[in-house]
């Protein structure tokens, strides 16, 4: 009878234990790593997009900002997790290309570490120049710089960054020199093209708005594909002199390598559901950002080609990891 009973009552534990096993994602929090502090861009976003996964898959999405070397202590985090769809980081460029293509050593490799769920948004940057330089195009600047080679200067918030790889970019696709100036931090870097202590500068485009309006900037370009709502009358840099140039700092969510399928596929369809909102493009816009959305292999073939863009980059530069 003993032994009977106890057969029975693993059955029973075994059939319990199955349906434990296959209960629907998610059935737990959500952790989402920001790989930077409270307040930033990407912290802003990433909140965002946590709520609106709460409310859509009926379970908290928490924030767990991971601060530290450029992003890649959080992306580090993310790769050596359980790939069970628990642990997720909301990434941005500097982590999925830029670090990739800089450092020779990582603790983690991308995107072979990481299962992409989607692409979220891209912040929108801008090529502001201070009203001394006598340049009101993206063309006229490039016949500027060619007259006078080496005489332009522009600033960014530090070597290897957003603003100086862009500069890069377009010194590169143009065939110019310029002199690199750089500071520390963004803020610094704004205001000595205001203050005309240096010429140009690659700017996101929420900090150079109230320059631009006052006239003590220039917009000569956007870094993105086309047009932002917050600038309409300024092109786009590809479009008005420089073709095949696009920037963008880019914004996803990643899984660790591994994650189920299904799983990735839930999280992609819902971050897709959830950006739809007409609120949430209005925040983003106030961020400075556009909705961008993908597939999961979209966005995987993005981050191999940005890696392999700012590899190039990065070479011809000779910039050195730091």
């Amino acid at each position: 009878m003993h032994v009977a009973l106890t057969a029975a009552g693993l059955a029973l534990l075994a059939c319990g234990a199955g349906v434990a096993h296959a209960q629907p994602y998610p059935s737990k929090p959500v952790r989402l790593v920001v790989p930077f502090a409270p307040g930033g861009g990407s912290d802003v976003v990433g909140r965002m997009l946590g709520q609106k996964l709460s409310a859509a898959l009926g379970r908290q999405f928490i924030i767990d900002n991971r601060a530290g070397a450029g992003g890649r202590i959080a992306a580090e985090l993310v790769a050596k997790s359980v790939p069970d769809g628990y642990t997720l980081i909301f990434a941005t460029s500097s982590i999925m290309a830029t670090a990739p293509a800089l450092y020779s050593k990582l603790a983690f490799d991308m995107p072979k570490d990481f299962a992409p769920i989607s692409l979220v948004a891209y912040a929108v940057h801008v090529l502001v120049a201070h009203p001394s330089v006598p340049a009101r195009s993206v063309k006229e600047l490039i016949a500027l710089s060619k007259r006078t080679p080496g005489r332009l200067t522009y600033a960014s918030s530090g070597s290897g960054g957003p603003g100086h790889l862009s500069g890069e970019l377009f010194t590169s696709l143009a065939g110019l020199r310029w002199v690199h100036v750089a500071y520390k931090g963004s803020a610094p870097a704004t205001l000595s093209v205001v203050a005309g202590e240096t010429d140009l500068m690659f700017s996101n485009i929420v900090p150079a708005l109230p320059h631009i309006r006052s006239t003590r900037l220039r917009a000569l370009g956007v870094g993105s594909a086309r047009r932002s709502a917050l600038l309409p009358d300024v092109p786009p840099i590809g479009e008005s002199g420089l073709p095949g140039f696009d920037v963008r700092q880019l914004y996803g969510v990643l899984a660790p390598a591994g994650t189920p399928r299904d799983v990735v596929r839930l999280l992609n369809e819902a971050t897709a559901k959830a950006l739809q909102d007409p609120d949430v493009k209005e925040r983003l816009l106030a961020d400075g950002s556009e909705v961008l959305l993908s597939t999961p292999e979209e966005f995987e073939k993005i981050i191999v080609a940005e890696i392999a863009k700012w590899t190039k980059v990065i070479r011809r530069a000779g910039i050195k990891e730091e």
